[in-house]
């Protein structure tokens, strides 16, 4: 198995870096890497570990970050928006990709919240502005 080879470098280190800057000013963090150098995997890792729809428990068991104070406290807690910006471009075609993404993102929004995009709507809300604006604070 790879992962438990000479050569494989475990980057669960990140996840832990991460949880630092949870609810800080700096909590919106920036991944870039040139290509090819794994920022679709640190991506996935990091929804594994604090995504609700994810048990990764055992995903992580025996890797750096299990031995970290806080790994249970962030792991599997919240709602994660993961988004392939790879993906949008090659879809989005002649549509603005700008346009093409808010549009894939309130569809799969709508669909997980349902009820809540319904009540702001009977408001007289766009509801879209509810969560963006409840994300950035």
């Amino acid at each position: 198995m790879a992962v438990r080879s000479e050569i494989y470098v475990d980057k669960t280190g990140l996840i832990a870096c991460t949880n630092r800057y949870l609810n800080t000013k700096q909590r919106f963090i920036c991944i870039s890497r040139p290509r090819w150098f794994g920022k679709s995997m640190a991506l996935h890792m990091l929804a594994a570990y604090y995504s609700r729809g994810c048990d990764s428990k055992e995903l992580f068991s025996g890797f750096e970050i299990e031995g970290n104070p806080a790994y249970g406290v962030h792991r599997n807690q919240y709602d994660v928006i993961f988004l392939n910006m790879q993906q949008f471009l090659i879809r989005a075609k002649n549509q603005d990709v700008t346009d093409y993404v808010e549009q894939e993102v309130l569809e799969e929004l709508r669909e997980e919240y349902g009820e809540f995009f319904s009540s702001q709507e009977e408001k007289g809300n766009k509801p879209h502005s509810c969560v963006i604006k409840k994300m950035a604070y």
